[in-house]
C-alpha cells in the first residue's frame, strides 16, 4: 500500500498550484503541510483511488498533510458503505488529529454521510463522547457529526441538548458550529 500512497502524493504535487496554496492558507489559517489543491481535484482523486480501501484512507490521514487528510475524508465517503463500523472507528481516531475547521468539517460532514441513517445511534454516541473533550476540534466535531440529522424533528431535542452544552464555549470555531446548528433549526421551521 505505501506505493499507492506515494502515487497519490505524486499526483497531489502535480496538481498543486501556488494560487490554491495561498487560498487554502488564507481560508484555513491552521492548515499544515499544504500542497495547494482545489476541491474539485480532490473530489476526482477520491473517486479515482476508492479501490485503495480503508488502509489507504488511514495512510493518507496519518501523513499529516492538509489535502491528504481532506482526501482521506472524501475517500471514506466513497467507501464507507463497505464497512460502516470500521468507518466510524476511523472517524473516531481521526478526531484526535484534526487541526483546523476544514478537516473537522470534511470528517464530520462527508466521511459518514452515505451511512448516516444506518449508524445514527453510534454517531450520536461518538458525538456525546466528543462533546466534553478538552480538544476544541473534537467539541466542534461533536456537533458537525450530527448536523446531517438536524432536519429530523424527532432528533432535534437531543441535538439541542448538545448545542446548549456548548453554547458558552469560549472557542471561536465551536461557537461557529453552535450558530450553524441553530441556523439549521430556524431554516426547518
Amino acid at each position: 500500500m505505501p506505493t499507492l500512497l506515494k502515487q497519490v502524493q505524486k499526483e497531489l504535487k502535480a496538481n498543486s498550484t501556488p494560487e490554491a496554496k495561498a487560498a487554502a492558507l488564507k481560508f484555513v489559517p491552521n492548515a499544515q503541510q499544504v500542497y495547494g489543491i482545489r476541491t474539485p481535484v480532490l473530489n476526482v482523486l477520491a473517486k479515482k483511488y476508492k479501490d485503495g480501501s480503508f488502509e489507504l484512507v488511514q495512510e493518507l490521514w496519518n501523513s499529516g498533510a492538509f489535502e491528504e487528510k481532506l482526501l482521506a475524508a472524501k475517500m471514506l465517503n466513497v467507501i464507507c458503505k463497505k464497512d460502516p463500523e470500521l468507518s466510524l472507528k476511523l472517524v473516531s481516531s481521526f478526531s484526535k488529529d484534526i487541526s483546523n475547521w476544514a478537516e473537522c468539517d470534511a470528517v464530520g460532514m462527508q466521511a459518514l454521510k452515505p451511512i448516516a441513517k444506518k449508524i445514527q445511534k453510534e454517531t450520536f454516541d461518538l458525538s456525546a463522547k466528543l462533546l466534553t473533550s478538552k480538544n476544541l476540534w473534537e467539541r466542534r466535531l461533536s456537533l458537525v457529526l450530527i448536523e446531517v440529522y438536524t432536519k429530523d424533528k424527532t432528533l432535534q431535542p437531543e441535538i439541542m441538548k448538545r448545542v446548549k452544552a456548548l453554547e458558552n464555549d469560549e472557542e471561536y470555531y465551536v461557537k461557529k458550529a453552535v450558530d450553524w446548528i441553530k441556523r439549521n433549526f430556524k431554516k426547518g421551521k
